[in-house]
């Protein structure tokens, strides 16, 4: 009787947890379409009916949950959900530590924002192009020119639409670093990657030029004199 009683616990554990995670998906779904709508309060009582006995759908309830509070502008609250997110999946989330960096960059906690970029990156093996290019960002912000300029060359290597901005971004390091012609090259470059539809690197490359031109008009004066 007693090997019955297990088989019939574990049979009905089985069960329950089934039965968890179709209601996840109806749950999930809903909650989503509330998003599509814009409706972010809804959305939040939504997910928040998520089992936590169907672990991955409550990490991904969590981050969506959070995407919510930020979309809200209560980024406090956004912030707790994605630590949560990450956390449940035992900081194996990617997506949420990026997320996590954003709100945190909002909050000025800029160096527990990097580690959160660093965390999607280990998470996703460096495929999680976004956080290389926050990286370049904080990089740049912080006078590290050099870095910055590495963590850009890195972002534009890879597809995704942050291409365009990585070129610009690596052009304008290149240019404080005194490399004006790589740098024009890269302003070309996001042009390119644009269809040339970028004013931001349309301006940079015209100052670019304008300042080698300066550059060579002042170093004609010295060989003159």
């Amino acid at each position: 009787m007693k090997n019955l009683f297990f088989t019939t616990v574990i049979l009905l554990a089985a069960v329950i947890a089934i039965d968890a995670q179709t209601d996840s998906k109806s749950i999930m779904r809903r909650g989503d379409a509330l998003v599509a709508q814009e409706k972010y309060k809804l959305a939040i009582e939504e997910y928040s009916k998520v089992s936590t006995r169907d672990r991955d759908a409550y990490a991904k309830a969590s981050y969506n949950i959070g995407v919510c509070y930020y979309e809200l502008w209560e980024t406090d609250e956004a912030i707790t959900f994605y630590k949560r997110a990450v956390e449940l999946k035992a900081g194996n989330y990617p997506r949420a530590s990026y997320a996590l960096g954003v709100a945190l960059e909002d909050q000025s906690a800029t160096a527990d924002a990097k580690k959160a970029y660093e965390q999607a990156l280990i998470a996703s093996r460096g495929e999680f192009v976004r956080a290389t290019y926050r990286l370049g960002l904080l990089a740049a912000k912080s006078g590290e020119l050099e870095k910055a300029a590495a963590l850009f060359r890195e972002a534009a290597a890879r597809s995704g639409e942050h291409v365009p901005a990585s070129h610009n971004n690596l052009g304008v390091m290149l240019a404080r670093l005194g490399f004006l012609k790589a740098a024009e090259g890269e302003f070309l470059n996001a042009l390119k990657a644009s269809g040339g539809r970028f004013d931001d690197a349309t301006h940079n490359l015209n100052l670019c030029r304008s300042l080698t031109a300066s550059v060579k008009s002042y170093k004609l004066t010295i060989i003159q004199l």
